[in-house]
């Protein structure tokens, strides 16, 4: 039966090779085809093509992470509950029990070991709380797994993800009213901001002893251009785990919503990841957490600028922050359709 490929449907199969109008075989004959062989159809031009149909099609709807929920969504809860403990014990004593923070950790670290899907948990920490303790929670996941991709052991990886969430904990000695102020700061209101990192690096060592996940928090604003604080050094003079955890702060916090910035949707941020590898963010972390963020992007439902709702299936070769998009009864190219963006990314457990 010969059926337009906007009419395909999942399981769908090609009862004769295919190639392109340039004679380049594209799909086998026999090729079951799912969103991704799809899209490569519409990528080449292909209206029509033989294929078997099938009966019954899998919404595709369905949550694609339903272990998710509950036992998930408890653990980060309890993870950002307890972050704002520590915090308010270090905004009193000047130090956090040590005991509190492995309390914290270790159902996060098997939580993280156990599942891949990056942006799915993201999506799931991506809520409309107390920014300060959300963010600590975001970095410290994206710490990790951004570790195992640049290749780091699960238990370094593990204390990476520690540093990542205990980050930011000098914002304990910042006044609320400079912390939460929704509007632009004032010149002296910014150099008293840029205190935290200092004053993060010597509550960390205090209370755990740990230098190294100090240094992280005192150098996590520092750029590779010399650009940063507190004391402007580059690149080469940053700790390794200050680099990826500087990425994966400023990836959070573009996509988190603040009191003085909305958020930005999720792939675009890589995009702007990417202009900062060249200068500001260290280029290895940078492109690392850029090439695996993507690919679990794929299935993810998403809202366009025009008011449409689709899903990821496939990301183009060439344009990467640009993906395919499939909506009810078409596909849109997003790397053609420029007047068109993602307006935002869902979570699995939502509609």
């Amino acid at each position: 039966m010969k059926v337009h490929v906007t009419d395909l449907k999942t399981g769908d199969r090609l009862l004769a090779d295919t190639f392109n109008r340039h004679g380049v075989h594209i799909l086998a004959k026999g090729t079951a085809l799912h969103d991704a062989e799809i899209a490569r159809l519409v990528q080449h031009s292909i209206d029509y093509v033989e294929v078997q149909q099938i009966e019954e099609v899998p919404s595709p709807s369905a949550p694609l992470n339903a272990f998710l929920f509950p036992e998930i969504k408890s653990t980060f809860d309890d993870a950002v509950l307890m972050f704002e403990s520590l915090f308010h014990e270090s905004m009193t004593t000047g130090k956090f029990d040590s005991e509190l923070v492995e309390d914290i950790m270790q159902p996060l670290f098997n939580v993280l070991a156990s599942q891949k899907d990056a942006v799915a948990l993201l999506l799931l920490l991506n809520r409309d709380a107390n920014y300060t303790y959300v963010h600590s929670m975001q970095v410290g996941m994206l710490s990790y797994y951004l570790a195992l991709w640049l290749g780091y052991p699960h238990d370094q990886a593990s204390a990476i993800c520690q540093a990542g969430y205990l980050h930011d904990i000098g914002k304990s000695t910042v006044p609320g009213e400079i912390l939460n102020k929704p509007g632009r700061l004032t010149n002296e209101e910014y150099e008293i901001i840029k205190t935290h990192t200092v004053n993060g690096y010597e509550i960390i060592r205090n209370s755990l002893g740990d230098t190294i996940a100090a240094t992280a928090a005192l150098q996590h604003h520092e750029r590779g251009d010399g650009s940063g604080y507190p004391y402007g050094i580059k690149e080469d003079e940053m700790h390794p785990w200050s680099k990826i955890i500087a990425v994966a702060d400023v990836y959070s916090a573009m996509t988190s919503n603040r009191v003085y910035q909305d958020k930005q949707e999720l792939i675009n941020v890589l995009k702007e990841l990417y202009a900062l590898s060249f200068g500001q963010l260290a280029p290895e972390p940078t492109h690392t957490f850029i090439r695996n963020m993507l690919p679990y992007f794929i299935n993810k439902k998403v809202r366009l600028t025009n008011g449409e709702y689709g899903y990821i299936v496939m990301n183009h070769p060439t344009d990467f922050f640009r993906p395919l998009i499939r909506v009810s009864d078409r596909f849109i190219d997003l790397s053609l359709e420029q007047d068109l963006d993602i307006a935002e990314v869902f979570s699995d457990n939502e509609t």
